[in-house]
């Protein structure tokens, strides 16, 4: 016989033999309920929410600056334009759009936009940390109130390795945010 109990004796209730009886352990419990003797799963997590445009981009305008300030610190600091400094400003604004904003196809594109801003915004806040050790004067000074100058000391200190790490930072800011969206 394949039954695992036998059935009740005694009168059968509506032709069921089984009504009568109590149910089994873990019978009545609703779905999920810890069974006794049984070790519980845990509950997978919520899945992060994903593919959200606005919020990747605000997450890459905001790397975005943070780089520039600290790329900005790292030439005036050194008096040079470093080239891992300007992977590492690709690598960081491409991590924040893709990581954030998730698969979208606008992110890539737009973290390349932003981090070739972030390297420009750098170079000319090491410039002006340059100008302002030069002249004894205080950064936001220089930045602030002559910006037109410092421009003008930018183009002219430009060389075609400045835009080597141009290309450097779009590079791997496209490539970052297409791995970092998964």
């Amino acid at each position: 016989m394949s039954q695992s109990t036998p059935p009740p004796s005694g009168p059968p209730l509506d032709n069921n033999p089984y009504a009568g009886q109590a149910p089994a352990p873990g019978q009545g419990d609703p779905q999920g309920a810890p069974q006794p003797g049984f070790p519980v799963a845990p509950v997978a997590p919520a899945a992060p929410v994903r593919d959200n445009l606005a919020l990747g981009l605000a997450a890459a305008f905001a790397a975005a600056l943070v780089a520039a300030g600290v790329y900005g610190a790292i030439i005036g600091l050194t008096k040079h334009e470093i080239g891992w400094a300007a992977v590492g400003v690709g690598f960081l604004v491409g991590l924040a759009a893709g990581r954030v904003g998730g698969r979208n196809q606008i992110l890539p594109v737009a973290s390349v936009i932003l981090s070739v801003a972030s390297i420009y915004l750098g170079q000319l806040v090491g410039e002006a940390m340059i100008g302002a050790k030069d002249l004894g004067v205080g950064f936001n000074e220089v930045f602030f109130d002559h910006f037109d100058v410092v421009q003008q000391a930018w183009k002219a200190e430009a060389d075609p390795l400045t835009f080597v790490f141009f290309a450097i930072a779009a590079y791997v800011a496209f490539s970052s945010t297409r791995k970092a969206g998964v």
